[in-house]
């Protein structure tokens, strides 16, 4: 039996549908996080190990960077590079989610020596990095779809932290504002192409198991957290320990 193809609405509303059920903003540690029930040493955690992922996303953009076959596609590309690795040193979103670790009283030379890392969130890191160096482009493009959600998370995430965290300070969580203009600017462009390019039946599955992909890997990246620093508090061993003071 052939599988029709979706039309372009039915793909995005397919892929639509990927977010409203498997993005992470439905984690029990993300409501934590945004609700205020976590203590100081959990949130240093979440933040010391999302830094993995936020400095690895240039590296993964750059992999995808490299086999755009028009300059026009590395052109658009390209500010995905700027934004998070800025132009200059101290600037980008790398450099802002640092400030969000000094912040929270984490030793910057620790947070960037990945020595605390929970084994978990390095493996689905360098999954993600890998999935788009080696799938294909429009699987890679589709990969970067949770952009389309993640407005809505920062500004629970901004104003719960804000709200509930006496730790926390509107410059702590600087990364979080450009954000909210550079995300859908990024996932504008990444919809409009896999709607344009993902014409057969069997390229609009690979965009949407590419999306589950990613939503899975930061839904592991939060089951990662719950278990070493929530329950059961089984961290591993090398990961971060927080100061029992």
């Amino acid at each position: 039996m052939t599988v029709q193809p979706l039309s372009p609405d039915e793909l995005e509303a397919a892929l639509r549908a990927i977010g409203a059920e498997r993005y992470h903003n439905l984690h029990p540690f993300h409501r934590a996080l945004h609700g205020g029930t976590l203590t100081r040493p959990q949130v240093q955690a979440w933040a010391l190990n999302r830094y993995y992922y936020q400095c690895r996303i240039p590296a993964k953009d750059a992999t995808l960077l490299a086999r755009l076959p028009t300059a026009e596609l590395r052109r658009e590309w390209r500010r995905r590079l700027v934004d998070h690795d800025g132009d200059a040193p101290g600037t980008g979103g790398v450099a802002r989610w640092l400030k969000l670790t000094d912040g929270l009283g984490l030793d910057r030379a620790y947070v960037e020596s990945l020595d605390g890392l929970l084994p978990a969130t390095r493996f689905a890191v360098d999954a993600y990095v890998e999935f788009v160096r080696d799938r294909s482009i429009l699987e890679a493009v589709a990969s970067s779809l949770t952009e389309l959600f993640s407005p809505t998370i920062i500004s629970e995430r901004v104003s719960g932290m804000l709200r509930h965290y006496d730790f926390v300070t509107p410059e702590t969580l600087a990364y979080f504002q450009p954000r909210l203009t550079q995300a859908p600017r990024d996932s504008d462009f990444a919809l409009a192409y896999v709607r344009e390019h993902a014409r057969t039946a069997e390229e609009q599955a690979a965009v949407l198991d590419a999306l589950k992909f990613k939503c899975g890997v930061l839904w592991a990246m939060l089951d990662a957290l719950d278990y070493a620093y929530v329950v059961p508090g089984r961290i591993p061993p090398g990961a971060f320990r927080p100061d029992p003071a």
